[in-house]
């Protein structure tokens, strides 16, 4: 419906360098299918929002990290926060700990958008139960931008059991439960970039498996993917 919405002159209106800010993004070279897993970079993202609806609630923020060459770079983690028309209910924020004075003062909603495409590129964008991100993120680059993200998706909810998961054992479920199981530390539980970083620190697990198990290319852990979705259905 984008397309729809410009030609009806309803679509989101760009300055000059925003516009240009997005042409940028679009003009990124996408990781094809047989791209090498080694050679992939990742960009690990991870929201907070107003609520847990995800075609209601609205996105406050997004918090992620960089995985490349089977390492989490620290150095490159990237915040922000979407200014908000008014802060969302206290209980929301007791979760997420973005308080209303920062949500008000946050950064425009396209600006703020378009900072997080130039930090991700065109690469692949992992996530846990990430249709969630996924959905909270193109909403938001649809209302602000005019359009929505075309970066493939990968969700660890679905490759951590396909590779890391022993017969025998209870099968984590949450982010929580598998960062638990491997020994890795979330300093800050609900904060968009330390969730990330949790969340790149089991990539990285899932990642240097994968590779030793001889699923080599992104269309190799694509499909790993798609058949752990199936398996779970059943």
């Amino acid at each position: 419906m984008n397309w729809l919405r410009r030609w009806l002159g309803r679509g989101p209106r760009l300055h000059p360098e925003q516009s240009l800010a997005l042409a940028a993004y679009r003009a990124q070279p996408v990781a094809t299918a047989v791209t090498p897993l080694a050679t992939l970079r990742f960009i690990v993202a991870d929201v907070e929002t107003t609520g847990l609806s995800p075609y209601v609630d609205r996105l406050i923020s997004i918090g992620a990290v960089e995985v490349s060459a089977g390492k989490v770079r620290l150095g490159s983690g990237f915040e922000v926060v979407f200014r908000q028309p008014q802060a969302s209910a206290n209980a929301n924020i007791l979760i997420h700990g973005i308080d209303g004075t920062t949500q008000i003062a946050g950064l425009e909603p396209a600006a703020a958008m378009l900072q997080f495409l130039d930090y991700a590129e065109q690469a692949p964008l992992v996530g846990f139960h990430a249709d969630f991100d996924r959905v909270m993120i193109d909403r938001a680059s649809s209302e602000v931008l005019g359009y929505t993200l075309s970066n493939t998706w990968l969700d660890l909810a679905y490759l951590a059991p396909a590779l890391l998961h022993q017969r025998g054992t209870a099968l984590p479920q949450s982010l929580d439960e598998w960062t638990q199981l491997l020994g890795i530390e979330n300093h800050a539980r609900h904060n968009a970039l330390a969730d990330a970083v949790a969340t790149a620190q089991l990539l990285q697990v899932v990642l240097a498996r994968a590779i030793a198990a001889g699923t080599v290319t992104l269309a190799d852990l694509l499909r790993l993917e798609k058949d752990q979705r199936w398996l779970s259905q059943r």
